[in-house]
């Protein structure tokens, strides 16, 4: 297993659509155990495939925060059907737009139907922080980030900072 490198906004890569993978393969689930490495180096809760560069419908999520305890899960190709008309508003943050957080009123609800890592068919109904996850690394399928739900100003202030934040990363200290 390796941690990979997480690209953050702005990146025109996170902003591509995911494909379809055919048929879980070896190289799929080698993908998978790389995602929850890099995820949990990361502390993080979930993780995109797109989010390490790689457009393939592909997300892992640990919503366990347990050390002891780890509770992984893999979604291929999900679909999210029966979205709840109530919503629930919880306070994301996002690997790929570090260091920055806002409200997200999301369904409070939803079924998700995929693929596991084994390439067998499920269906997942998800409540509460579990609805939430999936939901925001859903997005990142499409290309879409948390940000892209606040207003326009809030959304063009954080991506200022986060431009500034990689240029300054990106500087060479001698």
């Amino acid at each position: 297993m390796a941690i990979k490198k997480i690209l953050t906004e702005p990146n025109k890569i996170l902003r591509q659509i995911s494909k379809p993978v055919d048929k879980v393969s070896k190289e799929d689930q080698l993908l998978m155990d790389d995602m929850l490495e890099t995820m949990y180096s990361a502390n993080g809760i979930g993780l995109a495939a797109i989010q390490i560069g790689i457009p393939k419908r592909i997300i892992v999520m640990d919503i366990s925060k347990n050390e002891d305890t780890k509770s992984p899960m893999y979604f291929v190709n999900p679909i999210i059907k029966n979205k709840n008309k109530e919503f629930s508003t919880y306070e994301e943050g996002c690997l790929s737009v570090p260091n920055q957080f806002a409200e997200v009123d999301r369904p409070a609800t939803c079924e998700v139907h995929y693929l596991d890592y084994y390439g067998e068919k499920k269906i997942l109904k998800a409540q509460g922080l579990l609805a939430t996850c999936i939901q925001h690394e859903m997005d990142h399928l499409e290309g879409i980030l948390f940000i892209d739900y606040l207003s326009k100003l809030k959304k063009s202030m954080i991506i200022k900072k986060l431009s500034k934040q990689k240029k300054s990363s990106d500087a060479l200290v001698i």
